[in-house]
Parts: structure tokens; C-alpha cells; sequence
């Protein structure tokens, strides 16, 4: 009988470290995983036109000078202090086309489609309520501790020590209750 309580406490004290445990499954090949974050404002425009190639810096996860390439434009190279530049859209893009911008930082890349508006009017593309590119999500640590401090660490192994004393505990009361 009394097998039975530690092991039943046993597996107790396992799932609740299984479920503190940090679990991370990233999809997909990772090539737009940045540690900096990027765009093109507008998202589409006309053969000829202007777009703008912003970088959040916000974070430092770009220090470094921004090459921007793509088959539709010029290659643009973005300066260390600044955060955007502009590109003028070859007049001779094909109308309906999705061309990908590709910035590449630190000797890490990712890249965004840039469409080219048919011969049809299309409607103008929103434009962003604030002028810094939001930050897509950090993924792909796998379960390691990076972004962990020590008093986040330290707050789990109280939590999974506590649960796994109270399961110890309610085991010895049990075995207590039963024997009299």
C-alpha cells in the first residue's frame, strides 16, 4: 500500500515539473525569424512608385548597417543610426506581381512580399497608425533558459519544490491515518 502513495506522489512531483517545464516547437524553415523587425509601407503599390523600408532597432537585435535587395528595386543599404529608407519601385514591374524584400542585418536575413498593383484600381493599402514595424514573435528557443533571470528559475524550483512537499506530506498523513 504504501508503494502505491509514493509512487502516486511520485507522479504527482513529475507532472507538475512537466508542466513548469517551457515548451517551444517552431515551424516552418525559420527564415523569417529576425531578431530585429522589418517592413515595407505601403504593402502594395504601382509600377514607378516609392515605398519606404523601415527596421525596429528597439531592441539591439540590429546594430549593424541594413541590406535591402530585391528583384523590383535597387539595393538599398539602410545606415547603423538610422531606421528606414526609401526604394522607387521599378517602372517595368509586372502589374499583380509579389516580389520579395529581403533584409539581411548582422549576417541574419528575412524577407516580406511586395505586391505591384494590377491595372485595376486598387485600394490604397492602410497605413500603419505608428511609424515603427511591429516585432514579430521571438520562437525557436527550444526549451533552453535564454530570457530567464534568476529570480524567474529560482520562483519555478520553489513552486515544484512546494508541490512536491505537499504531495510528501499528504503521503505521510495518509500513512499515518491508515496504520492506527
Amino acid at each position: 500500500m504504501r508503494a502505491i502513495r509514493v509512487a502516486s506522489a511520485a507522479l504527482l512531483s513529475l507532472g507538475a515539473l512537466a508542466l513548469t517545464a517551457p515548451g517551444a516547437v517552431a515551424q516552418g524553415d525559420g527564415s523569417n525569424i529576425t531578431p530585429f523587425g522589418f517592413g515595407v509601407v505601403p504593402s502594395t503599390v504601382s509600377a514607378g512608385g516609392q515605398v519606404i523600408l523601415q527596421v525596429d532597432r528597439g531592441r539591439g537585435g540590429c546594430r549593424g548597417a541594413v541590406t535591402v535587395s530585391s528583384d523590383v528595386f535597387d539595393t538599398v543599404t539602410i545606415a547603423p543610426r538610422l531606421s528606414s529608407a526609401t526604394a522607387t519601385v521599378d517602372r517595368d514591374a509586372r502589374p499583380g506581381a509579389v516580389y520579395q524584400v529581403t533584409f539581411t542585418c548582422d549576417g541574419v536575413s528575412g524577407s516580406t512580399g511586395l505586391g505591384i498593383a494590377g491595372g485595376r484600381p486598387v485600394r490604397p493599402t492602410p497605413q500603419p497608425l505608428q511609424p515603427t514595424v511591429p516585432r514579430g514573435v521571438h520562437a525557436g528557443a527550444g526549451g533552453s533558459v535564454g530570457g530567464f533571470d534568476a529570480r524567474e528559475i529560482g520562483l519555478g524550483a520553489a513552486l515544484v519544490a512546494g508541490s512536491v512537499g505537499a504531495a510528501y506530506l499528504v503521503a505521510r498523513r495518509r500513512s499515518g491515518e491508515s496504520g492506527s
